[in-house]
């Protein structure tokens, strides 16, 4: 089945979850969309959120991508339910890995780095009560972290600043685990690292996200048969001088991204 695999996010974020499932299923065709005329969605509000998930998963579908995967926790959480109702093609989100951090954890304590919109939603409140029982839940909302992916800016003084300001009090709660509940976070990944020192663990949910991808398309025997590496295309709906230039970075490779009109 050589139709496409739809990604989207409101930015670049979501490049993290498309690396992992090009690593996993290196011969399917896949479909990128920053939305950036809306980004982030951390600031947005839930109506706007369900808006823009619905639009674009629509031009997604439209080209005619076989199943729709929701790079952005924030989108996840305010939307996924829709979206499945609305589309007949799978529609598959990510989530903060609490679940994986509470089995790791030694003391029984989480830290959670989300955007202010993935804290107060909902479907994050269930996800932290499920839990709730098992491990102390510690959360920190980081509204820079996106913006720094966005800009390219992974490794300056400015972000080691940034990581250490939202990464400290959850150590100083005594996490053990900390859940990168962003899919822009991974790129920060090191600095983070660095700042931990081996003080906890870092839970990425790019890899499990990729995983069950080739479980579902498996399921539904939809997975390309061809053994050729896939085309991977990046759109945009906002016209932005620098996107290319933050795509390439995050892909470690020259990418072109096109603008889609009036999205």
């Amino acid at each position: 089945m050589e139709r496409p695999i739809g990604i989207f996010d409101s930015g670049v974020g979501g490049i993290s979850i498309a690396r992992a499932i090009r690593a996993e299923l290196p011969s399917e065709n896949l479909i990128y969309v920053a939305d950036q005329a809306f980004s982030p969605y951390g600031s947005q509000s839930k109506d706007v959120i369900e808006d823009r998930a619905e639009t674009v998963s629509q031009f997604l579908s439209n080209q005619n991508c076989k199943a729709i995967v929701v790079a952005c926790n924030t989108a996840t959480v305010n939307s996924i339910d829709i979206l499945r109702s609305k589309f007949k093609i799978p529609v598959i989100g990510v989530e903060p890995g609490i679940k994986p951090a509470v089995m790791q954890s030694k003391a029984g304590i989480i830290g959670v780095l989300a955007t202010e919109q993935t804290l107060n939603s909902h479907s994050f409140r269930q996800l932290q009560e499920r839990f709730s029982d098992q491990a102390k839940i510690v959360v920190q909302a980081c509204p820079r972290f996106v913006e720094l992916v966005e800009e390219g800016d992974l490794n300056s003084p400015e972000t080691f600043k940034v990581v250490e300001r939202y990464v400290m009090p959850l150590l100083d709660k005594g996490a053990d685990q900390i859940v990168l509940g962003c899919t822009h976070y991974p790129f920060l990944k090191p600095v983070i690292e660095y700042v931990l020192q081996d003080r906890a663990d870092i839970i990425d949910t790019a890899l499990p996200v990729a995983a069950q991808v080739k479980r579902k398309l498996s399921e539904l025997n939809l997975l390309n048969p061809q053994d050729d590496p896939g085309s991977f295309n990046v759109w945009s709906s906002n016209t932005s001088d620098n996107i290319s230039g933050s795509v390439s970075l995050l892909l470690g490779h020259e990418v072109t991204v096109s603008v889609i009109p009036h999205l």
